[in-house]
């Protein structure tokens, strides 16, 4: 069957998004992994998936696909090319979006220079909602990783969990050999996305994102939020931060007890159909 699609980017993070209201398809995973390809695909990091809301209170069902073709809960740079998606496809003309993901509730503004702020959400810190196992919460946790050793680092859930450690420069950060040792270490029974941030000054940090599932991206936006979490209960950061990615800046706020605020852009790149 074939599904028309749009290829777009939040700062390099990019994405097929397919609309399921007015379209129907099955979702396999290892279709998903096929199409993600750079070679013999159309290429992401992530595919996702505008479905019928199941609750009357909200405007649609969010689903988000690694490029391994597994179902994950959240992403921060997804919700915002959703947000573009569906108003653009004219799926809705709200510029307010309440969406359901597999973590919960996630609201979306559509701001008028075309920036979307997403309200992530408060982030989970308690270790076993993470998951992490951990003998209770602390802002640093050090770990004995396999092939690595011993490693400082915050464990944090923005509906999907993380795992941010510091570095002194992101530029030579281990990202490829750690990323995927504490991406499987067994602290982190589902596995977990790792950041490595630079601190540039309380209101400005470097980041490096080895997705679960994925690899390093250009962009992640809980990463994001993740990171700036940790790095203010670590006494690092103030109220307010710029996030500089590979791909792009974000913008995050959080008051340090409320939801977690994230704005950055989210771009089309191309629209096209695939058998799906």
């Amino acid at each position: 069957m074939w599904l028309k699609f749009s290829k777009m980017h939040g700062i390099g993070n990019d994405f097929v998004v397919v609309d399921l209201i007015t379209q129907s398809a099955n979702i396999r995973p290892e279709r998903v992994a096929e199409l993600s390809d750079r070679n013999f695909g159309i290429g992401f990091d992530q595919l996702l998936v505008v479905e019928k809301p199941t609750r009357p209170d909200v405007d649609f069902q969010y689903r988000i696909f690694n490029a391994d073709g597994s179902e994950v809960e959240n992403c921060g740079n997804g919700a915002r090319c959703f947000a573009r998606f569906v108003y653009d496809q004219n799926l809705t003309g709200k510029r307010d979006i309440r969406v359901e993901t597999a973590s919960g509730i996630m609201e979306l503004h559509l701001t008028d220079d075309r920036q979307v702020m997403v309200d992530m959400g408060k982030p989970e810190l308690t270790p076993e909602k993470i998951p992490f196992i951990a003998d209770g919460f602390a802002t640093e946790y050090t770990i004995d990783v396999p092939d690595v050793g011993i490693i400082n680092l915050g464990a944090v859930s923005m509906g999907n969990p993380h795992a941010v450690i510091r570095v002194d420069d992101v530029d030579t950060a281990p990202v490829e050999t750690w990323g995927p040792a504490v991406e499987s270490c067994k602290e982190f029974p589902n596995r977990v996305n790792v950041g490595f941030m630079q601190i540039v000054n309380p209101h400005h940090i470097r980041l490096r994102v080895f997705e679960r599932g994925s690899g390093e991206t250009l962009a992640c936006g809980t990463g994001a939020c993740a990171a700036v979490v940790s790095g203010q209960l670590r006494g690092w950061l103030n109220q307010g931060v710029k996030v500089s990615l590979p791909g792009g800046d974000l913008f995050i706020d959080w008051d340090g007890e409320g939801a977690v605020k994230m704005t950055g852009p989210a771009e089309r790149v191309f629209e096209g159909k695939v058998n799906l």
